[in-house]
Parts: C-alpha cells; sequence; structure tokens
C-alpha cells in the first residue's frame, strides 16, 4: 500500500485501519490476480505508475494510461500510452482486465466500459474499483463517481454478466476519513491541531461501522463482472 509521510512510519495494522479504502484495492487486487489461469493476459487500463504490477508478474502483463493524471508520476513502466476511449487491441486479446480508480478521471465511462468488454475474452474477468464519496483529484481530469447502481448500469450495458458490486465501507469509515482530511487545511506545525481533536476519535469510529446495514454512504465501491463465455 502506497502511502505517504507520517503515515508511512506507522504500523501496517495501523495504515490499514487509516486508510481502509487503499488497503481495501491492495487486497482486490491481489484475490483478482490469485483467481487468473496459468499464462492469462492480463489489461491493466489507466494503470498510472504501474503500482499494482507485481501482482500480475507471472502473467502476461499490459499496463496502459493516457499518462496526464499526475505531472508528479513517473509513467515509465507503461506498455502502452493510449486513450482507454479506443483501446489499440484486437477483440478478445485479453483474459482479465482491470481499472482501478480511473474510471473518474474519462469523459465518457460507458465507452470505456465497451471497450474493456470488446478486449475482453469469451469468459474474460473484469475487476473495476470507483470513488463515491471522495475529493476532487488529479484536476481538471476528474468528472464522475459512481453509487453502486451506475455501476450496475454500465456493465450491464456493455454486456457483461456475474456482476458483483460491494461497497468499501460505511458512514462511520466515511467520517473517520473525512475527520483526518481535515489536516490539510492547517498549514505547517499547525497540522497537529487536528490530530490533536479529531484523531483520537477518527481512530474510534470505525469500529462503529457495521451499524451502516445499507452503505449508502461509502468512500466507493468494488465491482467484479464477467464476459459471458458463449
Amino acid at each position: 500500500m502506497k502511502v505517504n509521510p507520517p503515515l508511512d512510519r506507522l504500523p501496517d495494522v495501523l495504515q490499514r485501519h487509516i486508510l481502509h479504502f487503499e488497503a481495501r484495492i491492495e487486497d482486490e487486487v491481489k484475490r483478482f490476480a490469485s483467481g487468473l489461469g496459468k499464462n492469462a493476459r492480463v489489461l491493466d487500463a489507466g494503470a498510472g505508475e504501474c503500482q499494482y504490477a507485481d501482482y500480475f508478474s507471472s502473467f502476461r502483463y499490459t499496463a496502459v494510461d493516457l499518462a496526464i493524471g499526475d505531472r508528479r508520476w513517473s509513467y515509465g513502466r507503461l506498455d502502452a500510452v493510449a486513450d482507454l476511449l479506443s483501446l489499440p487491441f484486437s477483440n478478445g486479446s485479453f483474459d482479465a482486465a482491470l481499472n482501478v480508480v480511473t474510471l473518474e478521471h474519462v469523459t465518457d465511462p460507458a465507452r470505456v466500459i465497451d471497450e474493456l468488454f470488446r478486449c475482453l475474452k469469451p469468459g474474460g474477468r473484469l475487476l473495476l474499483i470507483t470513488p463515491l464519496e471522495w475529493e476532487e483529484h488529479q484536476e481538471p481530469h476528474d468528472y464522475f463517481r459512481y453509487t453502486r447502481y451506475g455501476l450496475e448500469h454500465l456493465t450491464r450495458r456493455a454486456g457483461f454478466a456475474d456482476v458483483r458490486i460491494e461497497a468499501v465501507g460505511g458512514f462511520f469509515r466515511l467520517l473517520s476519513r473525512r475527520l483526518l482530511n481535515s489536516a490539510q487545511f492547517f498549514p505547517g506545525v499547525f497540522a497537529i491541531l487536528p490530530a490533536i481533536t479529531f484523531g483520537p476519535v477518527a481512530l474510534v469510529l470505525p469500529l462503529l461501522d457495521t451499524l451502516d446495514k445499507k452503505r449508502n454512504f461509502t468512500l466507493g465501491h468494488v465491482c467484479t463482472a464477467k464476459k459471458p463465455s458463449f
């Protein structure tokens, strides 16, 4: 899990508690990779700095990104610089595809999902992870947020089946994250003020998350789907 100081000095278990969404992403990508067959060809659509490439080291991994999201990033590990709206691959080229917190940065999400469907072989698997309650980022290339119903619509419209969507945390994890986000509004040493004021509460709040049964307050969703075999 890639984190910034001073969080990188905390024990891993505490990092995972605080950065639940990021930790869940890592877990889902790892699980997705572990379920693939030998010699599977994998498309990482919107790969950025290819931070998940190591999970697919035993597969034929192809990383694609438009490389405009963040000027501070190094896009040197990409296999192709391309627009997800028009992927440069033949129909049925891949056994699996992942699109991780990238769909909010495309101008036509339905077309991107169509492209992922087209590039997958029959029976190919998709891992799609999207934000819902998240701040604007990588401006100005930040266009959408996705409810579970939006993801259901986009994937089924494209032709995917076996669509499963799960919220990543509920109201109390969301509230905890927002309290921790408050530190960004305090310059320099004054950032200690929200840490002292909100920090203890933010650490306890996730323990109450089971109270939110509907999970309609959430940081984002994990969606898995499959291209029909017939």
